[in-house]
């Protein structure tokens, strides 16, 4: 089904026009911006456009909903969680509504979405790796997502970022064609420069986003390990796409874009933490402009634990003096209600 919501900004709803006589191009899209202001529906009216036209504009393009199963919020940081389901397709997915504060007074929303139900990657520190992968979602179900945090959401919506369940890269087109209209001045309007897309690593997807085309979206990689042989044993993607291709794609990213992707590092205890594992990165990294996200491991069944305090300081001790890239540690919340980092599961809390 063609909707308005998967409708590319610059050819809205080809085939309309004999359907409708009359109706311009730029009514299409005053009304595709009143859809995205009324949360995803028609509006009940609109000046200078008469009931009745936009009753057979419904009638020719219905716009499909997602439905709500369940949506739970942090009383510890404010993150909230949406289970959502298509009802005409199988398998659930969540996204989530991350509160940030940019000084006082200056509150803001940012969605976290899924990309697909499920994931196939496998990668043992994420709960969603452990599901398998469902399937991949359409572009108005991404969409769909974002105007659900929206609309809930306390603060203007500033940013996406698909951090959410699946592989964004194995599912590349509905992506891009979400971001477009994410990114559209007649639907949402978030710059693609506010838009994240994360990625295990899948090469051909990085090298689409460096292609002159892509929209400016931030990339950013979970690395994970530089030894080829940890990252081979915790993040099978490795096998396809190994270490040294990976970091081609990624000079060959920067090179083209002039932007510099981000490397997130799910820090478990015993595994990725140590003063060797620092300079192992710094070594990979050989010169590439990056930068460096760490982020302690999530794991409801408590078998693989974030390092200790000391463990964690050394390892950013020897990244500072061997690597030399700017490193941050990334909060990740909504833990209390499985909503933070890996632990996305589409189930219903308990």
């Amino acid at each position: 089904m063609h909707t308005l919501l998967d409708t590319p900004a610059e050819d809205l709803l080809p085939g309309l026009l004999p359907l409708v006589p009359g109706l311009a191009l730029h009514t299409l899209r005053r009304i595709q911006a009143a859809v995205f202001r009324n949360h995803g529906a028609y509006p009940a009216g609109l000046p200078e456009i008469s009931p009745a036209l936009l009753g057979r504009l419904a009638a020719v393009s219905p716009l499909p909903a997602l439905r709500l199963l369940d949506r739970r919020t942090s009383p510890r940081d404010g993150f909230s969680k949406f289970l959502l389901r298509n009802p005409g397709l199988p398998g659930d997915f969540e996204a989530v509504s991350i509160p940030l504060l940019h000084g006082r007074g200056d509150p803001k929303t940012v969605a976290c979405v899924s990309s697909q139900s499920g994931c196939a990657q496998g990668c043992r520190f994420c709960c969603t790796g452990r599901l398998g992968l469902a399937r991949s979602l359409l572009p108005w179900e991404i969409v769909a997502q974002v105007l659900a945090v929206r609309a809930a959401a306390p603060a203007p919506l500033r940013g996406v970022v698909f951090m959410g369940m699946g592989e964004p890269l194995e599912n590349l087109d509905a992506v891009l064609a979400a971001v477009h209209i994410l990114a559209s001045p007649c639907a949402l309007a978030i710059s693609a420069k506010a838009i994240s897309v994360s990625t295990a690593g899948i090469v051909p997807g990085i090298l689409r986003l460096a292609d002159p085309s892509a929209p400016p979206v931030r990339l950013f990689v979970t690395l994970f390990s530089a030894r080829p042989e940890v990252r081979g044993r915790w993040m099978p993607v490795t096998r396809r796409h190994p270490l040294p291709e990976l970091r081609d794609a990624l000079r060959r990213y920067h090179a083209a874009t002039g932007r510099r992707p981000t490397l997130a590092w799910p820090l478990v205890a015993g595994v990725n933490d140590s003063v060797s594992d620092a300079v192992a990165l710094a070594r990979w990294l050989d010169g590439l402009p990056a930068a460096l996200d760490l982020i302690d491991v999530n794991d409801p069944t408590l078998s693989l634990r974030p390092p200790s305090d000391a463990a964690r300081n050394a390892f950013l001790d020897a990244l500072r003096l061997h690597a030399r890239i700017p490193v941050s540690r990334r909060y990740s919340g909504g833990a209390d209600i499985l909503a933070a980092c890996g632990l996305l599961s589409a189930s219903a809390q308990p």
